[in-house]
């Protein structure tokens, strides 16, 4: 194969003809390891069959390499396009469903007269919603434009929020958390494919850890609005129904502005030159996993399904998660369990949003510095162990205690790091669209269940100390350290068999935008 080519900033890299001609017989039904790496020219051609025909359009056969000026320049454009939505969209997306919590000690129990354990459901019927609509939502993720399907659905959930002010009882609650979690269920499963459509496979740890962050950022922001609204004591509405009509309209102006503001893929964005949307294209074809195929290939779900690696991302997904929801849930209740007033355990849930974006950052940093994901992983696991023993063995007998278990939950809660990581690894490590929209429904089925099981390990009984909830959680972790070890394993044991087989040809990335998944295409090499 020739040099590659090198792409100025202005220069347009015009389509060539035969990009959208059918495929030869022989190379469409040729096996894609052969065909690859095969030394005949003819043979080892891109099979345009498998090539989605708008990146066809919008890709070159040949490697086109972009100076780092032009480069940066472009990733201004997406993340002012992108990136800037994926991350305000997730915090509010984070303030609307946190603020079941905040209202949790606003008199909303008792206004709405829930008993029992009816409290916890308005938080476990949300993620049975995400468990029932997650596989419909990410298949037709793959067949409509994602920018105007993610608009629709974050106008319909303002909508529901605001309705959640008009509910009287548990039976209205429960039907519209219901609802709220049926049209929140496209958010994170279209940002990591927005993350690996638009990003380079080194830039997708740090725009996955980007929106991720806002779960610190909502409950900063979210503990000091909450704190504002609880300070309404007169009119019409009580703070918990100002506080739902409040998210609620925002949300609703923010879906309308993502409806015209970002583009639904790079191929179709009228806010881009030509010339600046194949550069666009052809800067991602170095990831090897594609940017979009509306074609749904069953072998590519089977493949998937019998791939350890998927179920390894399902595991960390439900160890991380039913701690997460729990504690998410529960984070006043607990906090006031404490003997702290309600404006203080506001205002200390600020400081945990500070701490967990401190802990992603963190990870982030060590993660770019050694280029060592599960390790990272496994690491930030450790004080979480440490912060849940303390909490179970500690008694709140002093004012010294009551900061030693403040402290003690606030790094229960490292465990993040995992979480953020190992999506973005489900980004970078799956290959093929029909093969990566089932690991991702997959990945969100997985943390539906634990979400949905998080806050109901927290019995009322035993409350305010909740030892069951504790020890399960310390389960949940010893779990996660397994599952990243066999993980880490897995990941590094396919590298060397791909490796004993064919070392990496970095110049030939001709085939980088075939529907092929990880296994499929022998130059694909895993990041662990």
């Amino acid at each position: 194969m020739g040099s590659p080519k090198i792409a100025p900033a202005t220069a347009p890299v015009e389509p060539k003809g035969r990009d959208l001609q059918p495929p030869a017989a022989e190379i469409e039904n040729a096996d894609p390891v052969s065909r690859i790496m095969s030394t005949d020219t003819e043979m080892n051609k891109p099979n345009y069959g498998l090539i989605d025909r708008e990146v066809a359009e919008y890709a070159t056969g040949e490697r086109v390499v972009i100076d780092e000026v032009t480069d940066q320049r472009l990733k201004k454009m997406i993340d002012k396009r992108i990136l800037a939505v994926m991350i305000v969209t997730y915090f509010i997306q984070a303030l609307d469903k946190g603020t079941i919590s905040f209202v949790s000690i606003m008199k909303l129990p008792e206004d709405t007269h829930l008993k029992g354990q009816e409290f916890s459901w308005l938080t476990t019927c949300i993620y049975i919603a995400i468990l029932v609509f997650e596989f419909p939502t990410n298949w037709l993720l793959q067949r409509v434009p994602i920018a105007k399907y993610l608009a629709f659905n974050i106008i319909c959930w303002g909508i529901t929020l605001a309705c959640h002010a008009a509910c009287p009882n548990f039976a209205s609650l429960l039907v519209v958390r219901t609802l709220l979690g049926m049209f929140e269920t496209v958010c994170q499963p279209s940002f990591v494919l927005l993350s690996s459509m638009w990003y380079k496979r080194s830039e997708q740890a740090a725009a996955v850890t980007y929106w991720y962050m806002m779960n610190g950022g909502q409950q900063i922001v979210g503990g000091l609005l909450a704190y504002c609204f609880s300070l309404i004591d007169s009119g019409p509405l009580r703070p918990w129904q100002a506080i739902f009509i409040g998210y609620g309209g925002m949300t609703v102006c923010w879906g309308i502005f993502i409806w015209f503001w970002m583009p639904d893929s790079p191929m179709r964005a009228k806010c881009f030159t030509e010339a600046d949307k194949r550069l666009m294209v052809e800067r991602v074809r170095e990831n090897q996993t594609g940017i979009q195929n509306k074609v749904f290939r069953r072998e590519q779900a089977l493949e998937a399904l019998r791939d350890p690696q998927t179920w390894g991302y399902c595991l960390i997904s439900i160890c991380t998660t039913l701690p997460t929801s729990g504690l998410g849930a529960f984070k006043s209740i607990i906090i006031s369990g404490f003997n702290f007033t309600v404006l203080q355990t506001q205002l200390l849930a600020m400081v945990l949003g500070a701490y967990i974006i401190i802990v992603l950052f963190s990870s982030l940093y060590i993660v770019r510095k050694t280029g060592q994901n599960l390790i990272t992983m496994g690491v930030y696991v450790i004080p979480s162990f440490v912060g849940t023993i303390v909490m179970m063995v500690v008694k709140n007998t002093n004012s010294s205690t009551r900061i030693g278990l403040l402290i003690s939950y606030y790094i229960a809660l490292s465990f993040w790091s995992a979480q953020t990581l190992a999506l973005s690894m489900i980004s970078r490590n799956v290959a093929g669209m029909t093969k990566k929209s089932v690991v991702v429904a997959a990945n969100f089925v997985s943390w539906a269940v634990a979400a949905s099981i998080g806050p109901q390990v927290f019995l009322s009984w035993d409350s305010p100390r909740y030892f069951i909830a504790f020890a399960t959680h310390l389960g949940c972790y010893t779990l996660l350290v397994i599952v990243i070890i066999a993980l880490r394993w897995h990941l590094k044991h396919q590298n060397a068999k791909k490796d004993a087989i064919q070392q990496v040809d970095a110049a030939n990335l001709s085939h980088a935008f075939e529907d092929l998944t990880d296994r499929e295409n022998p130059n694909f090499r895993y990041i662990y």
